[in-house]
């Protein structure tokens, strides 16, 4: 016979230690992080600020590292995209005609 361990003696004894739910357990969890401390990705301590100063101050900075387009490569971009509506538009119109004269001629034998 394999031999058992003592949590499984105890448990089959009938005098098994009482356990915490799995209720109590969340909360306690969720306790510690609550409690916890906010921290960087290196780690540091990071103090709350807050506010919507703070974020709209934050929302420039950002936008002024934002690589933006020239003129050129804007006009550009543009014309790609026009052409790429104009092809799928022209396919689409092509398939709508393709098959309703299907339905029309064929299904429906009309």
């Amino acid at each position: 016979m394999a031999r058992q361990t003592r949590s499984r003696r105890t448990r089959e004894a009938g005098d098994a230690p009482p356990s915490r739910s799995r209720v109590e357990q969340q909360q306690e969890l969720r306790r510690r992080k609550a409690a916890a401390e906010a921290k960087t990705q290196t780690g540091q301590r990071r103090e709350r600020q807050g506010g919507f100063r703070t974020f709209v101050g934050e929302c420039i900075a950002e936008l002024k590292k934002v690589d933006w387009p020239g003129q050129r490569q804007l006009f550009t971009a543009t014309v790609v995209v026009l052409i790429a509506i104009f092809v799928v538009g022209l396919y689409l119109y092509i398939a709508d005609e393709a098959f309703s004269r299907l339905v029309k001629n064929v299904l429906l034998g009309g």
